[in-house]
């Protein structure tokens, strides 16, 4: 089962109460999640870097909750997610409710999608979260949550990959376009020149994160791009998104992309995402 690590103050905050070790690992029972291990920011650190001096690390000494959570229970694989569901399991909170806002007919916010994509990655869902605020911890958590769904719901990104963006740095209406690779060009996420994409794919043929991701669609004679009105594009999933509207702790409205092969899954990764954020 797939296991959160948390920082155990900023959780008990989220959560609006102070607890000791045994009754939270108490309270996790009784949810139906467990305290899998106490560690600290410190000891992971050493862990990672082979060290047996703490004097060699500075980082201050917090205090590492290791959660372990049901596989299929994807809203709690971050410290926002874990948080509200524990505020509603105790009865500080009621169960939250959303409501999600139509597209009016002629918005900007459409996103056109061209039949060739059936060839490669059938389905895209998308969602606009506005009134985002980000500090650090917040954005880290937000880029882990995208890392523990490819993980998990999304099957390493075969499923369903994840695409966010900085809106307000994009022009509506959007497309979801299947190009061959010698016709997509641009500048990719941490990346300072252009890349055509079929030179992007041997790019990354030595990048340890992405060259596992590469097979899924390297082979195919088109690859799925998703361009703005200005032709600017968000992303080449389910590999890489552009460095154009990539997402910072500035940002306040974030478009969210799903390109999948499986619809159902692409919704409850939306869906993740979306109440995460909120």
């Amino acid at each position: 089962m797939p296991t959160v690590s948390v920082g155990r103050d900023r959780l008990l905050a989220a959560i609006g109460r102070t607890y000791t070790q045994e009754e939270f690992e108490a309270l996790c029972f009784e949810f139906g999640i467990e305290l899998d291990d106490v560690t600290t920011e410190k000891a992971i650190i050493r862990k990672e870097k082979h060290l047996e001096d703490d004097s060699e690390v500075d980082e201050d000494d917090e205090v590492i909750y290791k959660i372990e959570v049901a596989a299929n229970r994807y809203d709690l694989l971050c410290l926002e997610g874990l948080a509200r569901a524990l505020r509603v399991f105790t009865g500080t909170e009621a169960s939250p409710v959303f409501q999600v806002s139509s597209i009016p007919r002629g918005s900007m916010l459409q996103m056109h999608v061209k039949p060739e994509t059936s060839k490669i990655r059938p389905y895209i869902v998308c969602a606009v979260l506005r009134g985002v605020t980000f500090d650090e911890a917040r954005y880290n958590s937000f880029i882990d949550l995208q890392d523990k769904l490819h993980q998990n719901i999304c099957r390493k990104r075969t499923l369903v990959a994840i695409g966010t963006h900085d809106l307000d740095t994009l022009q509506g209406p959007f497309s979801y376009e299947a190009l061959p690779p010698n016709e997509i060009n641009f500048v990719p996420l941490k990346q300072e020149k252009s890349f055509r994409a079929d030179k992007l794919m041997e790019f990354y043929k030595s990048d340890m994160k992405l060259k596992k991701f590469l097979h899924i669609i390297e082979n195919s004679p088109v690859y799925p791009v998703i361009y703005d009105s200005n032709r600017t594009v968000l992303s080449l999933p389910p590999i890489i998104n552009g460095a154009h509207s990539a997402i910072t702790l500035a940002t306040r409205n974030v478009f969210i992309e799903c390109t999948a092969t499986d619809l159902t899954k692409a919704n409850i990764v939306l869906n993740t995402m979306g109440y995460h954020v909120l």
